[in-house]
């Protein structure tokens, strides 16, 4: 009812209750790549995420109990990607399609099934980390939160809440949406194709290398394999590590780190 009336007036909302310090500190020494934020950032985030956690149910599966901690770990991460979205509640304004968070012990697998060119259903099984449904909850595997890395780039809790700003359209594609100005670009359509052609060329030399690696074993590729599945995939995934490990990041993949800087950091 508070977050719903503050919006309609047009307030910013505050949390309603702060997050204590030794929790806080809890989730910092947890997440080692945060210490990389500015003083400013942190006390924002510290922020964000206690509007995070009065907005979202968050639900333990399989028996599993959630914890203070272990829901403030999750709601920091997620709100890595809006940071910097605007002030007060504005920027969980993008995350308000959806209130749940269910939290499975370890990787769910999954029943899929799909219908090749000849009209042929096939049936396969597919585990899974975590998933991010349009308009629908969030899944994560909380093995696989525990396992966020600066040096493998890989953060499970970031990857699916990228696919959510990917969704706002409704369409995975590994665009979200943009408006004009994006990088000097005239329009919301120039902004989209600029952003595409940019991030399937480094997605092309992606999947080329991982194709390299995996048949003819050429070094590895720094980032998840999983993200030469699509293009949106690759962009969760590049997104994981954009965050965790932003100086290695801008090595290896220089032409998108001036995208992703415009996108992920507009007031900077």
């Amino acid at each position: 009812m508070w977050a719903w009336l503050t919006r309609l007036i047009g307030r910013e909302r505050r949390p309603r209750k702060p997050i204590p310090d030794a929790l806080w500190q809890q989730t910092l020494a947890g997440c080692p790549f945060l210490e990389t934020l500015a003083s400013t950032e942190l006390i924002r985030l510290r922020e964000l995420s206690a509007l995070f956690l009065e907005d979202k149910e968050f639900h333990g599966a399989q028996g599993l109990h959630i914890t203070d901690a272990m829901a403030l770990t999750i709601a920091a991460q997620a709100c890595l990607p809006v940071l910097h979205f605007g002030a007060g509640d504005r920027a969980l304004r993008w995350y308000d399609d959806f209130v749940g968070i269910v939290v499975h012990p370890d990787e769910v697998v999954a029943q899929r099934e799909v219908v090749d060119e000849h009209g042929v259903v096939h049936l396969y099984e597919e585990a899974l980390a975590g998933e991010a449904m349009h308009e629908g909850p969030v899944m994560l595997s909380w093995h696989d939160v525990t396992s966020a890395s600066s040096e493998t780039g890989y953060n499970v809790v970031i990857h699916e809440f990228v696919h959510k700003l990917d969704l706002r359209d409704g369409v995975a594609d590994g665009c979200p949406p943009l408006t004009a100005g994006f990088v000097g670009q005239p329009s919301a359509r120039a902004a989209r194709a600029h952003w595409l052609a940019t991030l399937q060329t480094a997605y092309d030399a992606f999947r080329a290398a991982v194709i390299k690696a995996e048949r003819f074993g050429s070094e590895p590729t720094w980032l998840d394999p999983y993200g030469a599945e699509a293009i949106d995939e690759f962009f969760a995934v590049a997104s994981e590590a954009y965050f965790v490990n932003r100086a290695r990041f801008a090595r290896e993949f220089g032409t998108l780190l001036p995208l992703f800087d415009a996108y992920f950091r507009p007031s900077r």
